[in-house]
């Protein structure tokens, strides 16, 4: 037996899964419990359909459920496969879903996946019972099929039995038990279980088991309704189990399956059905399986008459049997994986459908043996991202909710979250309504997009319109306020970003030891750095303000940032972080006569010489203290303001009285994202993740090999030698064809790479999309074409910066 002693809690197709990989990568010593029986244990697992279709927006989502497909294929029992890869297939009925389909063959064709668009007629080609005449075409995917669920956990159970795993059926955990902040085995109705890792993967009960170690999981279990036809006479005689494709209706919430003779009909078009972990029954109280719920035939009715006008061949059959099956739903509709915060040696992998099980079992495998994942970038998948209000049970409730409502909708990048809003809004709110400004949500925050008190200033500018799909969420003030910032001066409201402070003795080393940049410097330095993971992934791009000789301020992406922190701690207690983002607020003040606004408000020296480039200063604007720092991610002079919750109405009420006779604005995210992006500046979770390295990503500068060891540094130094991809500044003649993000790129037929952020540039006159593409395409000069729904967008990588290559303006 080899490794630590690990007990998984489920042994559903996660659990099986993570079992299997773990003990392939020489963990041994390794027990699964479970309340039910094995193999069917009476989760979600063991009623699931078995649905696989790999096509998500997400990039790791589909990378998780490619390796399910490739696993499964591999996988069977005594024979019998456990995936009958059939292909899946959407269907249109509507324009706008054909044009859907378009922009989601888009994503497989960026991620690296075979599929192709359909004709009405192709489309009943692969599915004969469709009605020609109610489909617009459809998106074929190959390799998408049906797991057997089931099956797979038989398969997956005994490759690890053999390796020295132990599978304890009707085992139900009565307790997590702890010591001193670590878990130390599992408490059963049979007895205790030592451990040193315990991995939750008990699926729509992991919030139960979560609580028992003091976790609050934003997991609901929900309520959709699956089917089964009797015989349909058409397809009388069929003895395989599957033929056709697994069938997609999503304009009505609907899908298929085939099973022999009969149909398989899902439905999340009825009311969410959102029960508690509490109250699911056990195995032996269930009257069919705990996952299942008594099927409601009412809310079933608008799907079967759905039904038989999008396959007209099952009029001649008869819904036979139903059940409501219990599913897991996240906030962000995202898994949840990693390790508790507050007790070591406690792991999570929650909210895990079939799709994508396999590949969570190796991530997380890899995660546990190797110290990180090396396979997929987890950073949308980490348990710990979510801020403190996105645990709240009535947002959980709502989201979760929301998210079931949603799940086939067509949803615009920037579509606005719904209900509950307002969460956050920072001290300036009521100035920006009496503004008008149009909010989306950051992090919970109300965060302006723009103002249409600006909109006299689109009159006379040069504002190109958009294409449809780019012109929701967007309007002509956006490039106006873009515009102006570049000619006067503009205030932006960033206090959604997030602050952490660290403090103490051992805070300079503590900082230095994280960060690839040398941040130990000078009292009122600010320093541009990453943060790497041991593989010299980047774990997210940080500014560092050296405040006082024992307290630094972070500009960070989030909370795993905070969580990266706090996780290396020295436990010697020398060095406390703490996010002060909720009690202090930030205005960026920003533009070539961003001086002329500041300077009469202050006693202190904001000259050029007072106040260089990237360094940080303590003053009083008017009446109000405020830290300074001069940095800008719009490419202008200027510097981000913070100053405590309290008193940031009257800073803003402050500027805005000096800068608003000088002609200035207070502009929006819209315009923010365009300058920023002119400017070629990076923002972590779009443009780079943990896939990727500095050297690709075209941060090298903030990586400063010759200092002392920092996380990474010896990955890093290893993978500096083999670039093989950049990030790439691409430029759009066309003012109409300005992409969103995760369109592909083609050099000639060939998806080569793929789009991360897109804007319009209102300063350069062009479209602007950085995307990531082979070292060899990356040449300034060279042509290639963005798939952006049915079109192909010429573009030209070009050299950036685009805007002030000099710098001269940031630092006039």
């Amino acid at each position: 037996m080899a490794g630590p002693r690990v007990v998984i809690i489920g042994a559903g197709v996660v659990g099986a899964a993570l079992a299997d990989e773990i003990s392939a990568r020489g963990w041994t010593e390794v027990t699964v419990v479970d309340q039910g029986p094995l193999p069917a244990t009476g989760g979600s697992s063991s009623h699931a359909p078995g649905l696989v279709f790999q096509t998500n927006s997400s990039k790791t989502m589909t990378e998780l459920a490619r390796y399910t497909v490739e696993k499964f294929c591999s996988l069977d029992v005594d024979g019998k496969p456990c995936f009958l890869q059939v292909g899946g297939l959407e269907v249109a009925t509507t324009p706008e879903r054909l044009t859907e389909l378009r922009r989601r063959h888009g994503w497989i064709s960026a991620w690296g996946i075979e599929g192709r668009l359909l004709s009405p007629d192709e489309c009943v080609e692969q599915h004969p019972l469709v009605n020609r005449d109610k489909v617009l075409g459809g998106l074929l995917v190959p390799t998408d099929g049906l797991a057997k669920a089931v099956l797979a956990v038989e398969a997956q159970i005994r490759r690890a039995t053999e390796r020295g795993v132990r599978f304890l059926a009707r085992h139900e955990v009565l307790d997590v038990q702890q010591a001193d902040g670590r878990v130390t085995g599992v408490l059963t109705d049979q007895g205790e279980i030592p451990a040193d890792i315990v991995v939750c993967c008990a699926g729509i009960w992991g919030p139960k088991i979560a609580r028992m170690v003091g976790m609050n999981l934003p997991l609901t279990p929900l309520a959709h309704q699956l089917a089964w036809t009797g015989p349909v006479p058409a397809l009388a005689g069929q003895t395989e189990e599957a033929v056709r494709p697994i069938l997609r209706h999503q304009d009505a919430d609907l899908y298929y399956r085939d099973r022999f003779d009969g149909i398989g009909i899902g439905y999340y078009g009825h009311r969410p059905m959102p029960i508690t972990a509490d109250e699911i029954l056990s195995f032996d109280e269930a009257e069919t399986m705990p996952s299942v719920l008594k099927f409601t035939e009412e809310d079933f009715e608008p799907a079967w008459t759905e039904t038989q006008s999008l396959l007209p061949a099952t009029k001649e059959a008869k819904v036979e049997e139903g059940i409501n099956g219990l599913f897991s739903f996240t906030t962000d509709n995202f898994p949840l994986l990693g390790e508790s915060p507050d007790v070591k040696g406690f792991w999570v992998a929650e909210a895990v459908w079939v799709t994508h099980s396999a590949g969570v079992g190796r991530a997380v495998a890899e995660w546990l043996v190797d110290g990180h994942c090396s396979s997929f970038d987890l950073h949308e998948c980490d348990v710990n991202r979510f801020e403190p209000h996105q645990l709240a049970p009535e947002y959980v409730l709502a989201r979760d909710c929301q998210n079931f409502v949603e799940v086939y909708d067509i949803l615009h990048p920037l579509q606005p979250s719904g209900t509950p809003r307002p969460i956050r809004t920072s001290p300036f709110h009521a100035r920006q309504q009496e503004l008008g400004a149009f909010f989306l949500e950051a992090n919970g925050w109300e965060r302006p997009q723009w103002y249409e008190a600006n909109a006299g200033l689109v009159e006379g500018r040069t504002i190109p319109t958009p294409n449809d799909w780019a012109a929701q969420y967007w309007s002509p003030i956006v490039g106006a306020e873009a515009q102006a910032t570049r000619e006067t001066v503009a205030m932006y409201d960033m206090t959604a970003l997030k602050r952490l402070e660290v403090s103490g003795p051992g805070a300079a080393a503590f900082l230095e030891r994280l960060c690839t940049g040398k941040v130990a410097k000078s009292v009122g330095s600010v320093t541009y750095t990453l943060l790497l993971d041991h593989d010299g992934g980047i774990r997210s791009d940080v500014t560092v303000a050296r405040l006082a000789r024992d307290l630094f301020q972070v500009g960070a992406n989030g909370n795993l940032d905070l969580d990266w922190f706090s996780r290396h701690l020295p436990a010697d207690g020398t060095v406390q972080v703490r996010d002060i983002t909720p009690g202090t607020c930030c205005i960026g003040l920003w533009g070539p006569l961003a001086r002329k606004v500041l300077q009469p408000l202050t006693d202190a020296d904001f000259s050029g010489d007072g106040l260089k480039y990237f360094r940080a200063k303590r003053a009083y604007i008017g009446s109000v203290p405020v830290t300074a720092m001069r940095l800008s991610y719009v490419g202008e002079l200027g510097w981000e303001l913070y100053t405590t919750a309290d008193q940031g109405l009257k800073l803003w009420d402050t500027l805005w009285q000096a800068a608003e006779p000088l002609g200035g604005v207070i502009a929006g995210r819209g315009a923010f994202n365009s300058l920023r992006l002119e400017k070629g500046y990076r923002s972590f979770g779009t443009d780079m993740t943990y896939e990727h390295d500095p050297y690709e990503a075209g941060v090298g500068f903030a990586v400063k090999l010759d200092k002392d060891d920092f996380i990474g540094k010896a990955a890093l130094e290893r993978r500096k030698a083999d670039v093989r991809r950049k990030l790439t500044c691409l430029t759009v003649d066309d003012p109409q064809s300005v992409v969103m993000g995760k369109e592909p790129v083609y050099d000639g037929e060939r998806a080569v790479g793929y789009v991360t952020s897109a804007a319009y540039g209102y300063t350069i006159g062009k479209g602007i999309a950085y995307a990531w593409l082979p070292t060899e395409l990356s040449v300034p000069g060279t042509s290639v074409q963005i798939g952006y729904f049915d079109q192909r967008i010429e573009a030209v990588v070009a050299e950036e910066p685009l805007f002030d290559p000099t710098m001269s303006r940031l630092r006039g």
